[in-house]
């Protein structure tokens, strides 16, 4: 008898464990689409052409754009350039009303942490996809992943972006780290 409760017991705490790994991850974020489909790949590929800092630059005093304003769009797609149904719905729905585009950040980081864009792409030379992996090159855009207690985002384009990825790539450049340099 008692070495059926132990089975049960070993059991039950076996199932709660897999409940908790495979169902708690997908309870705790929710996916939320972007606006319209957009691809990269017709911006960036070689009929585009356009690089990351075409749209997402940092500018002289270190100030990152991040996700593009409907001005930068606008400029090229003030009429259809390749036609598509997303091109027209994006035209009709943005830059003919003038609305701007309600974009979801796959990156949007805690209140205090310190990021800066300038220091790792300007002086540190990395490119783009070092953190983003091949963003640039994706034809469609794949929802955020929203932890619905925080509000953070869990990944950009399967990047984990968490301190511990931050930690190894100042270590395998030989930077020393200090919890103020990101930390405020």
């Amino acid at each position: 008898m008692r070495h059926s409760g132990l089975i049960s017991f070993g059991i039950g705490c076996m199932m709660a464990l897999a409940g908790g790994w495979l169902v708690f991850p997908r309870a705790i974020y929710r996916a939320e689409n972007q606006p319209f489909a957009f691809s990269h790949t017709a911006h960036t590929g070689e009929k585009g052409g356009m690089k990351c800092e075409d749209c997402h630059s940092v500018a002289a005093d270190g100030r990152f754009s991040g996700i593009p304003k409907l001005e930068q769009c606008a400029g090229c797609h003030a009429q259809p350039v390749k036609g598509s149904v997303a091109e027209k719905e994006f035209i009709a729905n943005y830059v003919t009303t003038g609305r701007e585009i309600p974009w979801q950040s796959y990156s949007r980081q805690p209140e205090n942490v310190y990021f800066s864009h300038a220091s790792h792409v300007k002086l540190a030379k990395l490119e783009c996809k070092r953190c983003h992996g091949d963003h640039g090159k994706s034809a469609t855009l794949g929802p955020v992943q929203r932890n619905r207690v925080s509000g953070y985002s869990k990944t950009i384009a399967d990047q984990h972006m968490e301190m511990a990825d931050c930690a190894r790539c100042h270590a395998e450049h030989g930077l020393k780290n200090s919890c103020l340099d990101c930390h405020r």
